[in-house]
């Protein structure tokens, strides 16, 4: 599995990974760090963050879940290098990625905000 940046011609594969309009994804890897994980010239999972002044903020990932628990581990790498947490939310019924994230060494903190009605799971990770 190779892991790159994302460019902007991966829009249209990110939007059906994210199940996200491909405008929406070609503004996400202009607005944010965005990785994305390949194997044979297909995507197969990305990880998009920033940072903030309290911690790396994961602000969307999907795909195979060994392939976005290799993700995880940029954000994670990106906090631990500037001495920050990571945080991410995860719809609470997304189980693989919940898995995912715990794999990858984020720890459960609690609910979090609520998007288009469904509940989610936050997460952080101590650096």
């Amino acid at each position: 599995m190779e892991v790159r940046d994302a460019v902007e011609a991966d829009a249209g594969r990110l939007a059906a990974l994210g199940d996200a309009p491909a405008e929406t994804m070609r503004n996400l890897v202009h607005d944010r760090t965005v990785r994305v994980a390949a194997e044979d010239d297909d995507l197969v999972g990305f990880v998009s963050f920033d940072a903030r002044r309290d911690a790396v903020h994961v602000t969307q990932f999907d795909g195979r879940p060994e392939a976005v628990e290799r993700l995880l581990d940029e954000p994670a790498r990106f906090a631990r290098g500037e001495g920050m947490a990571a945080e991410l939310l995860v719809e609470a019924s997304r189980e693989e990625l919940r898995r995912a994230a715990t794999d990858a060494g984020f720890r459960e903190v609690g609910p979090g905000p609520r998007f288009d009605g469904a509940p989610t799971v936050k997460f952080r990770l101590e650096t």
